[in-house]
């Protein structure tokens, strides 16, 4: 009993090998499936907002990282000088720049 139980494992077994290549492509689809839904969309909006700070010029309201919201008055290549309240300006890195509101684009909260 316990041979022919053995001999039918080891028919199983040689007949039955899929191929190598068989045996990656769950991993790759995983991969292919990563790539889509998750690296391409940030990859994305990366590159638009890295536009978008590119783009941005003197008069522009922005939002720092901290939440602070205030008025371009000078922009360089690695710094911009943000107005938060009149007379007090501050220099903020261009990477810590969270959104670009471009002037004219909505009326005021509370005036």
């Amino acid at each position: 009993m316990n041979s022919e139980i053995l001999s039918l494992l080891s028919a199983a077994a040689a007949g039955g090998a899929p191929p190598a290549w068989l045996q990656f492509l769950p991993l790759v689809a995983m991969g292919l499936i990563f790539w889509f839904l998750i690296l391409r969309p940030q990859m994305r909006r990366q590159k638009e907002h890295q536009a978008k700070i590119g783009a941005m010029r003197k008069g522009d309201q922005v939002v720092t990282g901290g939440g602070l919201v205030g008025k371009v008055v000078k922009v360089d290549e690695h710094y911009a000088d943000i107005e938060l309240a009149q007379g007090m300006r501050v220099k903020a890195v261009k990477s810590t720049i969270s959104d670009v509101i471009p002037p004219g684009s909505g009326a005021p909260a509370n005036d």
